[in-house]
């Protein structure tokens, strides 16, 4: 990784799981700058009490956690301000997903990373690829955990280089089973939930595909920084939407329907392998939105807010036809897909919701309309 002129690079390490490889192979990394006089320093490790990774941070220097104290407990957290004061040429940044403590001056982590970037330092870092936020809803659907700490996908795609680090399934379940991930009781109730043999596959499935996309995106013209793995099969692993038009532009449907996260989780994902702009749009037939009615109101700014965190660009719109404004709305700005969330039948408004559908199906007749239903496990 070279030392930057100004903004830093980024190195991302994606896994599929605890377990696989990540951070011993950032450390690993790190020796090997420094063999080469990289000036290279830790900004932050979690060593999970596992001795073989806490060996490869031997002769690296370490910058001190800041400490921190909420609701009367003491935690630790990256010092990003002692690490800017260092300014090392390279900065590891264990668990890129963390969600930092309250009271700390940001949020996440990820945000931490990026006050480093800006300053001209290079940073090496890692997560598993259930922390992107838009695979939020289909990592729930198959292993029935809702991961918390999530990053949006516009972080990743900012990254210099991506590189998968891969392990089979089977061999990962054999580490658990000899205790090198995790202590013999937490390993049995990991095995017994977590990482059951199918979420494992599953989840290493996402992971290519992941990796896929992003050497797609980083060998368009003009030629950029590659991806590395250490698994090949990413190299066969291509996506049906790679071959969309570069025109493409779409817009997601917002209402006050708490599916509406997961229709704008869909939506940004669908925009991000096709290359394609993106708009979430609400329209109210109120006089004003802030006549709302104020659940409405509030669960609605909710998704626009999330919407925005995604780097979505969003509209409040006004009409007393909501189908009608959609669709003025998608030929002015030249939509190409429009991305709606099926009514429930166990609402009052489903007839509306229904005759909604079939007006914007109806008057977008040039457009691709996408029904999508709300997800539930099987």
């Amino acid at each position: 990784m070279p030392a930057a002129s100004h903004r830093g690079t980024l190195k991302l390490l994606l896994g599929y799981a605890v377990g696989v490889g990540k951070t011993c192979r950032m450390l690993e990394e790190a020796q090997g700058l420094k063999q080469q006089g990289v000036d290279v320093v830790i900004g932050y490790f979690e060593p999970h009490g596992r001795k073989d990774t806490i060996e490869k941070t031997r002769g690296l220097e370490t910058i001190p956690r800041r400490k921190l104290q909420y609701r009367g407990s003491a935690f630790e957290e990256m010092d990003t301000e002692s690490i800017l004061a260092r300014r090392p040429q390279v900065c590891v940044v264990d668990e890129f997903a963390h969600t930092n403590v309250p009271g700390s001056e940001r949020a996440k982590r990820w945000e931490d990373v990026h006050v480093l970037l800006d300053s001209g330092i290079n940073v090496l870092t890692n997560m598993n690829v259930q922390h992107l936020e838009s695979l939020n809803d289909t990592v729930w659907q198959f292993t029935g955990v809702r991961v918390r700490e999530t990053i949006p996908d516009w972080v990743v795609k900012q990254a210099d280089e991506v590189v998968m680090v891969d392990l089979l399934p089977q061999a990962l379940l054999n580490r658990l089973k000899r205790g090198a991930v995790y202590p013999e009781h937490k390993a049995q109730q990991a095995l017994e939930n977590f990482f059951k043999e199918p979420n494992l596959v599953a989840l290493r499935e996402l992971a290519l595909r992941q990796a896929a996309h992003e050497i797609d995106i980083r060998h368009e013209p003009p030629a950029g920084p590659g991806i590395q793995r250490a698994d090949s099969a990413a190299d066969r692993t291509s996506s049906p939407l790679s071959a969309a038009r570069p025109s493409d532009r779409l817009l997601i449907h917002i209402t006050g329907d708490p599916s509406t996260a997961a229709l704008i989780r869909r939506g940004r994902r669908v925009a991000d392998f096709l290359h394609a702009e993106c708009y979430a749009v609400f329209v109210h037939t109120v006089s004003d939105f802030d006549h709302l009615p104020a659940p409405e109101r509030q669960t609605v700014e909710k998704h626009l807010n999330f919407a925005r965190n995604l780097q979505i660009e969003t509209r409040v719109l006004q009409g007393e036809q909501v189908a009608q404004a959609l669709v003025e709305f998608a030929r002015r700005h030249g939509i190409t897909q429009i991305f709606l969330l099926r009514p429930r039948p166990t609402t009052w408004p489903v007839m509306l919701g229904r005759n909604l559908v079939q007006k914007v199906v109806d008057l977008a007749r040039d457009m691709q309309v996408t029904i999508v239903a709300e997800r539930r496990r099987g």
